[in-house]
């Protein structure tokens, strides 16, 4: 049988939902004030730290690191792309498969933002470690 939570575990609940409401939400303020959405910085940052450590990353691995479909991240890239943010390239290591890489105007804007996000961020990862 489980344990009903106690006061703190109710308290440490709503801190951890308002640290991460409030992060979310200067996310959105600051991604509009540079011009996109919040699901567009998350794309881009996750291009830029793709898992193979060379500023790319497969359409496969951006559905599972932004926890998107198929048919959502690829609308995503091709509207990035649009932008001038992202482009979709041939992967040199796996033949037949893409790519997506930012253009020097998606390091811009995804520098701007990760810079003006920084103090929230930093924040939030107090926040978080002291729950524990």
């Amino acid at each position: 049988m489980l344990k009903p939570p106690t006061v703190d575990d109710f308290a440490r609940a709503a801190e951890l939902r308002e640290a991460l409401r409030r992060f979310q939400r200067t996310t959105d303020d600051t991604t509009a004030a540079a011009g996109m959405t919040a699901r567009t910085y998350q794309l881009l940052l996750m291009i830029k730290t793709g898992r193979r450590g060379n500023g790319r990353a497969s359409l496969r691995e951006l559905e599972e690191r932004l926890q998107l479909g198929k048919s959502t991240v690829t609308e995503l890239v091709l509207r990035t792309e649009r932008r001038g943010l992202a482009r979709r390239e041939l992967d040199r290591d796996r033949p037949g498969a893409i790519s997506v890489r930012l253009t020097s105007a998606g390091e811009r804007k995804l520098a701007q933002v990760t810079t003006e996000l920084g103090d929230e961020r930093e924040r939030l990862i107090d926040i978080l470690s002291n729950l524990r």
